[in-house]
């Protein structure tokens, strides 16, 4: 589900090449301070030294996108430049170049610049098998998070640690930082409700980054049969702590264009579950929200179309009515999880019996929360009820964190 300003090496893709040069999507837009920051921050994968001679010697697999750069050059690029033998790309949801639309099926190609295959791990095979990894002796990580348990990039992780598990394969996670990464916030997933949009017992927002994820997910044991694989994080370097504001430089994902997108991404996600669009099929996608279904006095309106995002976007061609949010309302902080705006939308609904989908417990990860929208409780008193879980999942965050919380 996934924010991508131009992804990587060409790749063909039923024969047709793409180049990193097109830089497809739009670079999303930092404040001078920001800006500042951006050039003391190292991402892990800037920091070369820490990782290159784990490399030497080794058939090295890419789990990458488009936000896998250091600096304006793709990773595959800068390990193929420095002699790494690189054997295969795994191309996750939205595909190597990050312009898949989401859900849609990643097709296994080549990378039309250096000739290394592409495997998908976003199609029937969402876990690397051992044929996929027959010719790989280390796998690398490098994909942007924006901090929600439902955003599928943390879900490829988690298979590609339990098949390197399996297999007896290494991992490396280069870290970066998440752009939500001081909120840990909603309900805590139940089992029975897993899927690729939550694999792991963790809150909607769950306030780690990739690398902290990592080393949580190896040392629960939460892969398959309590395996453990052999890890190695290349943290952030700079300052990173999770309370710093931190703009993305490319979109991680095609309907996540801004950094408030990023920002609303896990509130307004929860409505994806439910008849109101989150503007999908707009140029304003996860900023504004609406549904014919709601009063046509709402102060905003709009219509879904479909664009290269969202090829058939939810309420194609229907006039909804609803909220433009690209504005912060007065005091809200710049990074937030609330279920204010499905509340909202629940309530001013003209079709409440169709107003969630089966699709909303794999959200919300519990099956108590359409329960309490249904019966009229108050925001205050939903996130009462998420306390006890969250209180456990925060102790276990503490033990895996690698940067401090301010």
């Amino acid at each position: 589900m996934g924010l991508v300003a131009g992804c990587g090496n060409p790749v063909e893709r039923s024969g047709t090449p793409f180049s990193v040069s097109e830089q497809p999507g739009t670079v999303l837009a930092p404040s001078a301070a920001q800006t500042e920051y951006h050039s003391v921050l190292q991402p892990g994968a800037a920091q070369l030294p820490a990782y290159l001679p784990l490399l030497q010697g080794k058939r090295v697999g890419l789990v990458v996108n488009q936000s896998s750069l250091v600096g304006r050059t793709h990773l595959v690029d800068t390990l193929k430049s420095r002699g790494v033998q690189l054997t295969a790309i795994f191309a996750p949801e939205h595909g190597f170049r990050g312009e898949a639309a989401d859900g849609a099926t990643i097709a296994d190609g080549r990378d039309a610049r250096s000739g290394v295959p592409v495997r998908s791990v976003y199609g029937k095979t969402k876990k690397p098998t051992p044929e996929m990894l027959a010719d790989v002796d280390v796998l690398v990580f490098d994909i942007q998070d924006v901090g929600t348990r439902f955003y599928t990039f943390i879900s490829t992780l988690h298979y590609v640690m339990e098949a390197a598990a399996e297999q007896g394969k290494s991992v490396i996670v280069l870290d970066r930082p998440n752009p939500n990464g001081a909120v840990v916030d909603g309900p805590v997933l139940e089992a029975r409700h897993r899927s690729f949009v939550g694999l792991d017992p963790l809150p909607i927002c769950h306030g780690l980054t990739v690398g902290e994820l990592a080393k949580l997910l190896n040392g629960e044991k939460w892969l398959a049969e309590g395996r453990q694989c052999p890890l190695t994080v290349v943290p952030l370097k700079g300052g990173y702590t999770h309370a710093t504001p931190y703009v993305l430089p490319v979109r991680p994902s095609p309907n996540l264009p801004t950094a408030r997108a990023v920002a609303l991404y896990p509130s307004l996600c929860l409505l994806e579950g439910t008849n109101v669009s989150v503007g999908r099929g707009t140029d304003r996608p996860f900023e504004v929200a609406g549904a014919p279904t709601q009063p046509a006095t709402r102060p905003y309106q709009f219509t879904p179309r479909p664009n290269a995002g969202s090829p058939t976007p939810p309420l194609n061609g229907q006039l909804c009515y609803g909220l433009d949010l690209r504005q912060p309302a007065p005091g809200e902080p710049a990074e937030f999880f609330s279920v204010k705006y499905l509340l909202d939308f629940y309530q001013q609904s003209t079709d409440k019996s169709h107003f969630f989908t089966k699709y909303f417990e794999q959200l919300a990860g519990t099956d108590s929360l359409r329960a309490q929208v249904v019966a009229g409780r108050s925001e205050a008193q939903i996130r009462a009820s998420w306390q006890p879980a969250l209180v456990r999942y925060k102790a276990i965050r503490k033990k895996y964190l690698l940067y401090p919380e301010r």
